[in-house]
Parts: C-alpha cells; structure tokens; sequence
C-alpha cells in the first residue's frame, strides 16, 4: 500500500519524535510503499500493519474490516 510521507511524519511528530520525524522527511520517499520501504519505517520503530491502524480519517479500520471479511 502506498502512504504519503507526510502521514507518517505526522505520526512521528504525535508520538513526539521530532528528530525521528525531521530524520524521516529527509530519507523517506515522497510516497511510501509499506512493502517495498518497511526496511525504512522500521527504522523509525513503525510497523506497516500498525501504521495502517492509525492513519487519519480510519482507513486502517476500513482497510481491516476489508480484509477481516475476506477472512484474511
């Protein structure tokens, strides 16, 4: 799944890793694939799964309850 950055530094910043966060703008691609980049964010102490669960507006919920139908 691709995130932008900019969700993820938002994260950092609300945990309250301002270096982390000013340390992800910097080596983080403008658009995250969570497959592709997990090397990367787990980097930054951030799990793609984890992450889904808490991007704004629930996408992780939605995309959850998604994949909890197809029994996954």
């Amino acid at each position: 799944m691709n995130i932008d950055k900019q969700q993820i530094i938002e994260l950092l910043r609300s945990r309250g890793d301002q270096d982390q966060a000013a340390q992800a703008d910097s080596e983080l691609p403008d658009t995250v694939d969570t497959d592709k980049d997990a090397g990367l964010l787990s980097k930054f102490g951030i799990n793609a799964e984890d992450l889904l669960g808490k991007l704004p507006g629930g996408l992780g919920d939605k995309l959850g309850d998604k994949l909890g139908g197809l029994g996954l």
